[in-house]
């Protein structure tokens, strides 16, 4: 059977990098909902998205890549099974220097494997390298808790090579 395009889904909390994950592999400006902050900006984060992102990549020999985000606001969880449906696989990001980055990662890993408990993961931490201490240990441990392996690996979101490394894990996952 071949594919005439392939959906990957990239969800996470609030100011894990996924805007800024699938602009940096899009081989165009992505469609993007981005809106002000209501509560005023978390750091240097002015905007959020409130529906979806989406981006096309084409790879280099086979069908196009389409690229969705999920919004991070737990009010809109209800979109989550609407765009993960027909998608290959999910790419969970999670910054890194959260103070509840264990509790994320729990609650995104179930709620991904409570939309479709077969669905190949693979989990990006972003935002590490200005923590020197950074260990990714916590973050195997829960993983190993909710059940099926998932790999697991640090990201630079706004680097093209770093997020399509990660997208290429996902995909051999399949």
């Amino acid at each position: 059977m071949e594919l005439e395009s392939i959906k990957v889904v990239f969800g996470g909390p609030v100011g894990a990098g996924k805007s800024t994950a699938i602009r940096s592999v899009a081989d165009a400006e992505p469609v993007s909902t981005e809106m002000p902050l209501v509560d005023g900006p978390m750091g240097e984060k002015t905007t959020t998205t409130v529906a979806l992102d989406f981006a096309t990549v084409m790879l280099d020999d086979g069908p196009p890549l389409f690229v969705y985000g999920l919004p991070g606001q737990e009010h809109f969880e209800f979109m989550y099974p609407i765009v993960v449906e027909g998608a290959l696989g999910v790419v969970i990001l999670l910054n890194g220097s959260a103070p509840d980055l264990v509790a994320q990662c729990e609650r995104w890993l179930k709620t991904m494997r409570d939309i479709n408990a077969a669905m190949p993961l693979v989990i990006g931490v972003t935002q590490t390298d200005a923590l020197p201490s950074f260990s990714i240990k916590p973050l195997r441990e829960v993983i190993k808790r909710c059940g099926a392996p998932v790999p697991v690996f640090t990201i630079d979101a706004r680097s093209k090579e770093e997020t399509t490394q990660l997208v290429r894990a996902l995909l051999l996952e399949l």
